[in-house]
């Protein structure tokens, strides 16, 4: 995030009374910001820049040809239950979904590490759109008069605890999605198997929120630069700032807790469902 400065007018001999305190009053300005200029580089790389998986490749490898020892036997399974099945419908179709589950598990497995990176491509495009269109001034303070910079040097340090507390948090998740590459195959491949289906859904749910957090974010940074351009609150533009970031420090604590719970209570609903129709039989 670029500092970005009108044109200033070079000092002369006819304009030296107004030109010296401005250029002081620029350089100021220019040290309140300095320590900000790192964490916001990294605020906006975290956000927006696709998340790098090539470290994972060898480790993904593994784990799809570990899966793979299992096509044959699910095949196998399923092919044995469609010859007994019989003049039985409810055993023939059921013996159909299997083998087409297996075939779609076969080719989404071997797949999963280049639809793992279109999807992450695709949030880092979509971020990155909504990033560039907010004013890279936002992110900085800015301070019209004296009094203003006095205000913003006390406002200083909590925005820099803030922007650091959202690095921390946004490398946390860069870590979390660059690990989830190992997950996801694992998690298609108990998508397509009945017995397992609500397992594969919670790790593919989870990866995906995780995934497209930072557009969810940038709509806020979108949002909060926008309100700064309301009079009423033109004049708390930092604490807006700081409202942003720490918004997103906590959206990423609830909606991480909502999908678990979520997912884990769909999980013991399908496993309870499960034990039901097994009683039931």
């Amino acid at each position: 995030m670029p500092v970005v400065y009108a044109e200033e007018e070079s000092c002369g001999l006819t304009n030296l009374a107004t030109c010296i305190p401005q250029k002081l009053f620029q350089y100021i300005l220019d040290l309140i910001n300095a320590p900000l200029q790192p964490f916001l580089y990294l605020v906006k790389s975290l956000l927006s820049e696709p998340v790098n998986t090539e470290a994972f490749i060898p480790v993904w490898a593994i784990i799809v040809y570990i899966l793979s020892i299992f096509y044959g036997l699910f095949i196998v399974f399923a092919g044995f239950n469609l010859i007994i099945s019989g003049y039985s419908a409810e055993k023939r179709e059921r013996a159909k979904e299997w083998l087409r589950n297996i075939v779609l598990m076969m080719v989404f497995v071997q797949a999963s590490y280049y639809l793992y990176s279109i999807i992450l491509e695709i949030s880092a495009s979509l971020t990155a759109g909504i990033i560039n269109s907010i004013d890279p001034n936002f992110f900085l303070l800015k301070a019209d008069n004296i009094t203003d910079i006095g205000i913003q040097l006390i406002l200083l340090l909590p925005y820099l605890i803030t922007l650091l507390i959202t690095v921390i948090f946004l490398s946390l998740r860069y870590l979390l999605v660059a690990v989830g590459v190992l997950f996801f195959p694992i998690g298609l491949f108990f998508n397509f198997l009945p017995p397992t289906q609500s397992y594969g859904k919670l790790i593919i749910h989870c990866l995906l929120v995780v995934i497209f957090l930072p557009f969810i974010h940038s709509l806020m940074l979108l949002a909060a630069s926008k309100l700064v351009e309301v009079s009423v609150f033109g004049n708390y533009k930092t604490l807006v700032m700081i409202a942003a970031f720490l918004l997103i420090n906590v959206s990423m604590i609830f909606l991480a807790f909502f999908v678990i719970a979520k997912a884990a209570m769909g999980v013991i609903r399908s496993d309870v469902g499960q034990a039901a129709a097994l009683l039931a039989k």
